[in-house]
């Protein structure tokens, strides 16, 4: 085994996996990042050497959690903090119900858990006068609850600074008064805090900018927790603002934490945009920085200061990597692999079944694309801008209301569908349904122009293709050779810049299998196997 020092690669979490807060417990790190309106809530990744990642769970995974039928898209989870303290670990989230206009509805809830793979508590509400919160376990015992503060007077940014109240674990409520500790810099929009303690300071690590290509990281530090507390002299601790070459983009929303030799590494959010387009297909991702504590008590990076790098020194651990997620799911087994979730319900009986037909994966048709409530659309995440992703379903549809097939999914207004459906005329058919990010409108686009008849009632093996901007899809019966379907597509539509735009779109890029049945009838679709690789 060669000795030379790991070098870890950035992102760390690529694909959608945005607001990391980071955590260690002796010889284990575990990142929590934000997973909007996907069920279930929260993913949390573990590693033991900074470098290699493995999803863990997704903690909130019940009904008396968390239930976001309604939730917008881009609403529901946002923004988890993660720590350890008291034997437990802490999980702090935000679960918005609204998220357009000068209203946010913004409900802040605590879970705990003595193991990081659960069981996971029923939550505890806190208070819902912004999003972003987070937990502070002081060393003299006390808790402290801190979130960014919605003023819904302000226009046109409601963002009023973060606000810190005293937290009693006993009473399981916040006591004491509320302060108003930062209300940030000129760069606006502050946002998601965290609080730490070193040596005689407090530190305050906040994000601003907005999620945008404006984004940072900044840095304030007080005496007292409660304030006031000074600016960091530069201001911000990361962000690629000045480093529009970097293809490192919309760096910030970070979290810090010390390795078991006093090494401080920071993890941020980040985007890759496409080549000459800013655009970022895999959304918002999870980074990691190493970091240096300067003779002056200020945090900054260890290589160039702001510049986020895509390779970054590992700490001197021992490796300690992860067996290879597979490429293809055969559905063999009587749960559904953790690659995978599903929209806003907490009812996965009404969507799916793994053993109505063994061997395959059960669709049950329920509302059309981008329904708030109820959507049969089981995905994983796309985490490369070249893949290939296949299926093979099986489904005799009864009338034209009925569809079910291999979709790229980013929201109600950004999909692509490859779909068998029915016609009074052709019979069993294809059709290709698409929404091309005209937000608000989310007209419904039929690109095929003509239906496409079936030979028979055989499963059809239906295949995507992107490569870079360019999106295709492909179909095949029996055993016949691939054939081309509909024009070639902008894959860049499925990215948080297209749509509602970078401050409205908080996702990222899905791709997985649908159906739908809006007749109401549940009408069900087998599907044999799910396929993902990335091609070079």
């Amino acid at each position: 085994m060669s000795d030379a020092p790991q070098v870890i690669q950035n992102p760390i979490l690529p694909g959608f996996n945005p607001d990391p807060s980071i955590c260690r417990v002796g010889d284990d790190y575990y990142i929590a990042t934000s997973t909007f309106e996907w069920f279930p809530g929260v993913q949390i990744h573990h590693s033991k050497d900074l470098v290699h990642w493995r999803l863990i769970t997704r903690p909130l995974n019940r009904k008396s959690q968390l239930d976001m039928r309604g939730n917008p898209d881009s609403g529901g989870i946002w923004a988890p903090c993660l720590t350890h303290a008291d034997g437990r670990f802490w999980l702090v989230y935000t679960d918005v119900k609204r998220n357009e206009g000068n209203f946010k509805d913004a409900h802040n809830y605590i879970v705990t858990a003595e193991n990081i793979e659960g069981p996971w508590s029923d939550p505890i509400y806190v208070n819902s006068s912004g999003f972003d919160p987070s937990l502070f376990h002081d060393s003299d015992g006390r808790k402290w609850f801190s979130n960014m503060f919605w003023d819904h007077r302000r226009n046109p940014t409601a963002f009023a600074g973060i606000v810190l109240q005293e937290f009693d674990p006993k009473s399981s409520k916040l006591v004491g008064p509320v302060k108003n500790i930062f209300k940030g810099t000129e760069r606006g929009l502050v946002e998601g805090p965290h609080l730490y303690k070193r040596n005689d300071y407090y530190y305050l690590l906040t994000a601003e900018g907005g999620t945008g290509y404006r984004h940072a990281v900044t840095l304030a530090r007080s005496k007292r927790i409660t304030g006031p507390y000074e600016l960091h002299p530069d201001k911000h601790v990361v962000s690629s603002l000045t480093f529009p070459d970097n293809p490192i983009q919309r760096a910030g929303h970070g979290d810090i934490v010390e390795n078991q030799t006093g090494e401080t590494y920071l993890v941020h959010l980040m985007g890759r945009p496409v080549a000459g387009l800013n655009r970022c297909q895999m959304g918002r991702e999870t980074s990691i920085q190493k970091c240096v504590w300067g003779d002056d008590g200020w945090l900054r990076l260890e290589g160039e200061p702001l510049c986020p790098q895509s390779e970054v020194p590992a700490p001197a651990l021992p490796p300690h990597p992860f067996p290879e997620e597979p490429t293809r799911h055969d559905f063999d087994e009587p749960v559904l692999p953790s690659a995978f979730q599903w929209l806003r319900t907490p009812h996965p009986e009404r969507l799916f079944s793994l053993t109505d037909r063994p061997g395959h994966l059960r669709l049950f048709g329920r509302e059309s694309i981008g329904s708030y409530f109820e959507q049969a659309l089981i995905a994983r995440r796309q985490t490369s801008n070249n893949f290939v992703a296949e299926t093979s379903v099986d489904f005799n549809p009864d009338t034209a209301q009925q569809t079910a097939g291999l979709i790229a999914y980013y929201g109600r207004y950004q999909f692509f569908l490859l779909a068998i459906t029915q016609d009074e005329v052709l019979g069993r058919c294809l059709t290709l349904l698409t929404c091309p990010g005209d937000y608000p409108s989310g007209t419904l686009q039929l690109p095929l122009g003509a239906l496409h008849g079936l030979d028979d009632d055989a499963p059809v093996r239906m295949k995507i293709e992107v490569n870079g901007l360019s999106l295709r899809f492909f179909y095949a019966q029996q055993e016949q050779e691939w054939c081309r379907i509909g024009p070639v597509f902008d894959a860049s539509i499925l990215s948080d810049e297209a749509g509602r735009g970078e401050h409205g779109n908080f996702t990222g890029a899905f791709i997985g299998i649908h159906a739908m049945d809006i007749s109401g009838n549940g009408h069900p679709a087998d599907f044999d196997f799910f396929s993902y690789s990335q091609t070079p």
